[in-house]
């Protein structure tokens, strides 16, 4: 098993253990997810779509807020771990298809989606430039990938949390992988072929991306 396995499987045996209380009110270190939702609705807000996915989509939080929000439009969740998705599918939710798969080989269509968001969920990836390509295949011409994840700047910190902080969380079980600051995210999206369209430093070292398929 190559250490790309490794971190994926890290990541889905957390995630069970983390998917029966992961919308509760006893979410723990989860709960900061929650906080991304309200800014994730803004921006999807600013321009139409019909078919988002959500990657990495967990137990569907967000897709619960967006069928009740966009009742005509289509939602495609994806998640690697199956727990997330068997929670996903028993809540029944109107107009929304859920699989089982890896963000980094999505399975689906060229040009599927208007919208694809991914919120706290790109950390995980060992792969990063896998989805980016995959997320810039998927979209549709001018079509929107909104971003939503820890971030922090240059220098000392970003070395800390890269170099000490996340290979101690993985002793610990948590399938982190990287701490993304905005040259780095900037360069992958180059590399993707995707138009770097915005890029924030939110409070609590939130990362607010908008990043486009022209």
């Amino acid at each position: 098993m190559n250490k790309s396995d490794d971190f994926k499987r890290i990541s889905v045996n957390e995630f069970t253990k983390a998917a029966d209380k992961y919308e509760s009110n006893n979410a723990g270190v989860y709960n900061i997810c929650k906080k991304d939702y309200p800014d994730i609705l803004e921006e999807i807000r600013k321009e139409p779509f019909t078919d988002l996915l959500d990657a990495g989509c967990g137990t569907a939080p967000m897709i619960s807020l967006l069928v009740e929000a966009y009742p005509d439009a289509h939602f495609t969740g994806i998640d690697i771990t199956p727990k997330m998705i068997e929670i996903a599918k028993n809540k029944k939710l109107p107009n929304t298809t859920f699989i089982c798969g890896d963000c980094e080989n999505l399975p689906f269509e060229d040009r599927s989606f208007d919208v694809i968001i991914c919120s706290q969920s790109f950390h995980h990836y060992p792969n990063p430039l896998l989805f980016l390509n995959n997320v810039k295949r998927c979209l549709r011409e001018n079509g929107r990938f909104i971003l939503r994840d820890m971030t922090v700047g240059n220098g000392i910190i970003h070395w800390f949390v890269n170099k000490i902080e996340m290979p101690l969380l993985n002793l610990f079980g948590y399938g982190d992988v990287h701490c993304y600051n905005r040259k780095e995210l900037q360069t992958l999206c180059d590399r993707a072929g995707l138009t770097f369209e915005s890029f924030e430093q939110r409070k609590g070292f939130k990362l607010h991306a908008v990043i486009r398929k022209k």
